[in-house]
């Protein structure tokens, strides 16, 4: 069956069966490979995509839930040489490790600073929830979205003045 998704801000035509997983979409047809198979039952949150602007596991998440819905992805945070805060911010508190579970930490984290521009750590904490990392990068972590905030703040800051 033929679907259109859109992806990142960009209009994608797939020949692909509607229940599929919208994770098997995003990494086998657009090769976009930022979201990760995990656990593929809602455990671990590798697979986490924006979907409407909220956090969604899209090894559940069927192709046809996200027709006429914008996807948000890795990919569709920053671009080489212009990363996002949260990007920029994962880098400079070296928050990853083994970075499997990296893509999904910052997709919830990407959602919780639309909607909580300043968030305090237990709001951090309880958005980051549901992702699930064995590393033990989790320190790191939290700093990395309370960097990220700042460096947004600092953003609209600036483009305010």
């Amino acid at each position: 069956m033929m679907v259109e998704l859109e992806v990142n801000g960009r209009f994608a035509k797939l020949d692909i069966a509607e229940d599929a997983p919208l994770l098997t979409a995003l990494r086998n047809y657009l090769r976009l490979t930022g979201a990760r198979f995990g656990c593929g039952q809602e455990q671990c949150g590798a697979c986490m995509v924006l979907l409407d602007g909220e956090p969604t596991y899209s090894c559940t998440t069927t192709v046809l839930q996200a027709v006429g819905r914008p996807v948000t992805t890795l990919e569709g945070l920053g671009k080489l040489g212009e990363p996002h805060a949260l990007q920029q911010a994962f880098l400079e508190e070296q928050a990853g490790q083994c970075g499997y579970c990296l893509s999904g930490m910052m997709i919830s984290a990407k959602a919780l600073l639309d909607r909580r521009p300043r968030p305090n750590r237990q709001e951090i904490r309880a958005a980051l929830e549901p992702n699930l990392c064995r590393c033990g990068a989790h320190l790191r972590i939290l700093r990395a979205v309370e960097r990220a905030a700042e460096l947004l703040a600092r953003g609209a800051e600036k483009a305010a003045s």
